[in-house]
């Protein structure tokens, strides 16, 4: 049985909390394979706005088994506060969510560094959220960090020591000014490290093989987007981990000829948050539109999202690296009221047209080059099916497929449940 991913194709926000809600209900098992609390997936059904940052977006559906996967980072105080938060609607988060033990901690410590190296870079920094994600990746590479098994071994607290006491070193080095009360910031975290060790911790890779031999049906869900990968995204303004496909397979150690379908989400125009490349970023009327009538606010940081057209350059380069299948475009809805919409096709790189993502992409290397079609007036939020779609929505819908060679299976007109329409 294999296993289907769903993966962000831009630089994160598409939807894909949204997406993975509305899907669970075809699936036995989600799976979070990588990323830490700087990811915020955006749900909302019954007229409430939920945002998770590290539980699993199928945690609603109680016949849905929710796996925190090896690849994940987690920063157990965040996690208290993610379950504190779910304590209202009364979800049996015992039964349906289960950790892998090899998912890394992250340590107070690593968000003191992580602020501490940040600040060391000036105007030169790459746009952290500040939780610790980068560090902790770094230990885990180096070899140094604490996994979620170590947890229930009898020295854990002097690995955690011995690491705090590196960790605190490592920020005098950075040598700026960074005020912090280790004492009170450990206590809050061994808090919450007590009550992660009431959930279920598994060998998730061995629970995720038995499943696949029962032929249950598994969803991989990323964080952040194709474009943040560490490998090939826009370097250095990237996150700490893969966020492309092959991240499904090392973060939850499922085989790469056990992966099915690769659902591709993104949005009708593209958005950026912190810093980094972007070309298509608008800052005229159009961008600012787009920003409010979208809601373009960072679910985790509440940071505004840079907004643009969509750079078809940048997508289909998602498309490729990560073999998607069917795609799934977001925010239809925000686009309409346009009376003309800019699709970019191709960049000019140093004097040549090219219609692939290059090394570079800063705005002095290359500038986009744009397609335009006609806009619509309609409101699509109250649509239901796609007989109800103005025929400029399905000429852009058209055109993209074409371009892209994948066809786009859903178009979400609005942020709730209901405002899905497949195709």
């Amino acid at each position: 049985m294999a296993v289907d991913l769903l993966l962000g194709l831009q630089w994160g926000d598409e939807g894909k909390g949204k997406i993975v809600d509305v899907l669970t209900k075809n699936y036995n098992i989600i799976a979070r394979f990588q990323g830490g609390p700087n990811a915020g997936h955006t749900l909302e059904f019954d007229g409430i706005k939920h945002v998770l940052h590290t539980i699993p977006s199928g945690i609603f559906h109680e016949d849905a088994m929710n796996v925190v996967g090896n690849g994940v980072v987690i920063d157990p105080v965040i996690f208290k506060r993610e379950l504190d938060n779910l304590k209202q609607f009364d979800l049996d988060l015992v039964k349906t969510l289960v950790i892998s033990r090899k998912a890394h901690l992250i340590l107070p410590t690593h968000r003191l560094l992580d602020a501490a190296s940040e600040a060391s870079k000036g105007k030169a920094k790459i746009g952290s959220t500040l939780k610790g994600i980068g560090p902790t990746y770094m230990d885990k590479t180096g070899r140094n960090g604490i996994r979620v098994g170590d947890t229930e071994m009898n020295n854990w607290q002097e690995k955690y020591r011995a690491l705090a006491n590196k960790h605190e070193a490592m920020i005098s080095f950075y040598d700026v000014d960074i005020q912090y009360d280790l004492k009170e910031l450990e206590a809050e975290f061994f808090d919450a490290v007590k009550v992660l060790k009431s959930l279920t911790f598994i060998d998730s890779e061995e629970y995720l093989y038995q499943a696949q031999k029962q032929g249950k049906k598994i969803l991989a869900e990323g964080a952040q987007g194709s474009l943040l990968d560490i490998d090939f995204g826009t370097y250095p303004y990237v996150t700490s981990s893969n966020t492309t496909a092959a991240g499904a397979c090392t973060g939850l150690g499922v085989a790469p000829g056990n992966i099915g379908e690769v659902f591709g989400i993104f949005k009708a125009y593209t958005t950026r948050v912190g810093s980094g490349p972007f070309p298509t970023e608008l800052f005229d009327n159009d961008g600012e539109t787009m920003g409010r009538v979208g809601n373009e606010f960072g679910a985790t940081t509440g940071r505004p999202r840079r907004c643009g057209w969509l750079d078809l350059v940048a997508l289909r380069y998602a498309v490729q690296i990560n073999g998607v299948t069917q795609l799934m475009m977001m925010k239809g809805d925000v686009l309409s009221g346009f009376d003309t919409l800019k699709i970019c096709t191709a960049y000019k790189y140093k004097g040549e047209t090219i219609e692939h993502l290059p090394y570079n992409i800063e705005a002095e290397n290359i500038s986009p080059i744009y397609t335009e079609i006609s806009g619509w007036k309609e409101d699509l939020t109250k649509m239901r099916s796609v007989d109800e779609f103005p025929t400029a929505l399905n000429e852009y819908i058209d055109f993209l497929e074409k371009q892209l060679e994948v066809p786009i299976k859903i178009v979400s007109v609005g942020p709730d449940r209901t405002q899905t329409i497949h195709r």
